[in-house]
């Protein structure tokens, strides 16, 4: 069953308890990276491996990962080409107080720098986890932007 989590607003994504920012740079330009991530949503799923299934919703998304874990949420901004960020309203992940996701996009060279903050605030054994576990959720990010850029590139 879900739990409804505690609602943030964007100023979470500088103020979590736990921030995790990764960035690299891909060769898609901004404006079609950010329609991969704001109007594609069930897009995500042929490049993020974690996502199993996503559809949009009347006010953001709901999200399956691998394992089952689900995400309801909302879109906090959607500013394109710029920003995309969302919170999570309810989720059935245990330990979980607030959660919020910032993908902020900046042209660089020829395509685009790709800047993720993964912004949590959770019991102290799930914090501990997310630090614990930093180089394998850097290592997801990277390989869902690389199977981003193919897919955006490619078509």
């Amino acid at each position: 069953m879900a739990r409804r989590l505690r609602p943030v607003g964007t100023d979470f994504v500088e103020t979590a308890p736990v921030r995790l920012v990764f960035a690299r740079e891909i060769r898609a330009a901004p404006e079609r990276v950010y329609r991969a991530l704001a109007e594609d949503v069930p897009g995500w799923s042929a490049w993020f491996s974690a996502v199993t299934s996503a559809r949009p919703t009347e006010l953001g998304r709901e999200v399956r990962l691998r394992g089952g874990t689900r995400f309801e949420e909302t879109v906090l901004v959607a500013k394109e080409p710029e920003v995309y960020a969302y919170r999570v309203d309810a989720t059935n992940a245990p330990g979980l107080r607030a959660l919020a996701e910032e993908w902020r996009l900046t042209p660089a060279g020829g395509g685009t720098r790709i800047q993720w903050t993964f912004a949590v605030d959770g019991t102290a054994a799930l914090r501990l986890l997310l630090t614990v576990g930093r180089a394998g959720l850097g290592r997801a990010f990277r390989d869902a932007v690389t199977s981003l850029d193919r897919r955006l590139v490619a078509g």
